[in-house]
């Protein structure tokens, strides 16, 4: 593996411990899938910030690389912590467990990362260029940021994006490779008639579970070549890539017409029909819950959109909800809402805005029995982590439910 005399430099310690140890996490992946050298990268986000995840071990690790030295050489943003860190008490956290997530965000902030905590950097200032080379460790920010933006990046583990934050450096293979960017498949999407269905998270999440699940199945895991779809929303492709992710591993799609890099390639030849039952049959799979199990309401995975926002304010003007709700969303987004009148309404009802966290990497294990949200994968993790029912409805259908007694 070819590395440069900075590089080098950067591996034998002259940079100080914590890039040498960055270095060293870099070179052991650039060997491990074969990378000819490094490839400089334009900005990270960081994975890895719930303490919930993390643990004492977590800590110690952080703190061993500042007391080593390490500081950030790129735009480096955080992904969502197991809290809001402003209004934790609100949502039920312990003191202990907030005492030591602050303790990670204290960390990674001495060492210059940007404590966004959210899911969904490319709303809030990490918004990379189209062919630009990055290093992102969010499973449905590495698939946002390379369909739907057409930027370039793997899916980094936790500790080889913060290597990367360090040195400005990733490993070249993988998606930094034209050549590894190619549709291995195409899927023909039969869309809903109804214009009302065509175009929420709800139905590309269920969409996102379909498509995932078929390249799940597949040994060589293709990049699929997606056609069909006439247009879609920034907060519906948001929603796509979360369920890809989750579902089907995976970190780059092409969608005719509407993705940068489609324009590029030629539909393959191996060709899958999603039909509209196929859809509806994977929806209705992420449902075990009715009503009366309901005692949890999620919004937010990913994060909410301004958009998002403005139309829950709008759902919610006037009324109480009945059941435990979070908003979760990032604090900018939260600040805006605030600017624009729609947090008032939204807390006036009684509903949750959590910043800087989401209901997938909270601490709410045996705290609730059944969840209803719009989000295909918090779907997943509330019956694989948290071990909740859930109930998977339509945006405005989830705000009906915690309306309901």
């Amino acid at each position: 593996m070819h590395l440069t005399t900075e590089e080098r430099a950067m591996l034998e310690g002259k940079s100080g411990k914590a890039v040498q140890k960055a270095m060293q996490i870099l070179v052991a992946l650039g060997t491990i899938y074969e990378a000819d050298g490094m490839i400089p990268v334009s900005s990270v986000q960081v994975a890895g910030v719930s303490y919930d995840n993390l643990g004492d071990a977590g800590i110690q690790f952080l703190g061993d690389m500042l007391a080593g030295g390490a500081s950030t050489h790129v735009l480096t943003t955080l992904n969502p912590a197991g809290m809001d860190i402003e209004n934790w008490q609100t949502l039920g956290m312990a003191a202990e467990f907030a005492q030591k997530q602050m303790q990670v965000i204290d960390t990674f902030k001495r060492i210059g990362i940007i404590p966004t905590c959210t899911c969904t950097p490319y709303f809030c200032g990490n918004l990379p260029g189209y062919g630009q080379h990055i290093a992102w460790a969010e499973s449905s920010a590495v698939c946002f940021a390379n369909s739907v933006i057409g930027a370039r990046t793997n899916r980094e583990g936790g500790p080889g994006a913060l290597a990367a934050a360090l040195t400005g450096r990733t490993p070249c293979f993988g998606f930094h490779l034209i050549q590894n960017r190619k549709p291995g498949i195409t899927f023909d999407i039969e869309r809903p008639k109804s214009p009302e269905t065509a175009d929420t998270t709800h139905w590309f999440g269920a969409l996102g579970k379909t498509i995932g699940q078929h390249i799940e199945s597949m040994s060589d895991n293709p990049v699929p070549y997606i056609r069909g779809i006439e247009s879609a929303s920034i907060e519906g492709l948001k929603s796509l890539c979360a369920s890809l992710a989750t579902y089907g591993g995976c970190a780059l799609f092409h969608m005719e017409g509407i993705t940068p890099e489609a324009i590029q390639f030629s539909p393959p030849q191996v060709t899958i029909r999603i039909s509209t039952e196929m859809v509806e049959a994977a929806s209705d799979s992420m449902t075990d819950a009715d009503s009366s199990d309901v005692d949890f309401v999620s919004l937010g995975c990913p994060h909410l959109s301004i958009r998002e926002i403005a139309r829950l304010a709008q759902l919610l003007n006037g009324q109480q909800v009945k059941k435990e709700f979070w908003i979760t969303t990032s604090r900018q987004i939260k600040q805006l809402a605030d600017q624009a009148g729609y947090r008032r309404v939204i807390e006036d009802s009684g509903a949750k805005i959590a910043a800087d966290t989401c209901c997938v990497v909270a601490p709410i294990k045996g705290r609730f029995n059944a969840m209803a949200t719009d989000s295909a994968k918090a779907c997943f993790y509330a019956r694989s982590k948290h071990r909740m029912k859930t109930m998977f409805r339509t945006f405005d259908e989830v705000v009906l439910e915690a309306l309901k007694g």
